[in-house]
């Protein structure tokens, strides 16, 4: 909230302001400093690789590759997390946050984050489009930065859920 002194706040407030607190300590700098993908239209097979990063000032996803896009985080409906079991072969979609419903499913509990679905409507445009980004096979990208990024993002999402919900 930005106070400079000490403020009083109910026992509610106490715990939301605790949990974006601790948000902005760890994870802020983890989404802004960006990580790299495999990022594709789900209509579409083709994938291109991105080093998806927060914008400075909080309100954008800037995916960098070839291209140069922009997702306004306001626009994303729903963010879909893609876990990998700890079991050889066990893939699931084990967490679903939609932003606009309300509507936050957690199921799972030893996995690993390995890409993510998001859902959005581009600047101008009602269409609801719908990305899938995975961690990149790419020898020179670290996967277990693009994972942390992953959980980031989710705690983001829950976090605006939890923002919308009240």
């Amino acid at each position: 909230m930005c106070f400079v002194d000490p403020v009083r706040q109910c026992g509610e407030c106490s715990v939301v302001s605790q949990k974006e607190m601790e948000f902005y300590d760890r994870q802020l700098k983890v989404l802004m400093n960006g990580a790299t993908f495999c990022i594709s239209q789900v209509s579409s097979e083709k994938s291109e690789t991105f080093v998806c990063r927060l914008s400075n000032n909080h309100r954008y996803l800037f995916l960098d590759g070839e291209n140069h896009y922009e997702i306004e985080v306001s626009r994303i409906s729903a963010v879909q997390i893609l876990t990998e079991g700890f079991t050889p072969g066990e893939k699931d979609i084990h967490t679903y946050t939609s932003l606009l419903e309300s509507q936050c499913i957690t199921e799972g509990g030893n996995s690993r984050a390995i890409g993510m679905l998001l859902q959005y409507k581009s600047q101008g445009s009602e269409e609801l489009k719908q990305m899938k980004f995975t961690t990149s096979e790419d020898f020179n990208s670290n996967k277990k930065m693009s994972a942390s990024w992953l959980a980031a993002m989710h705690k983001a999402a829950k976090l605006l859920y939890e923002a919308r919900d009240q």
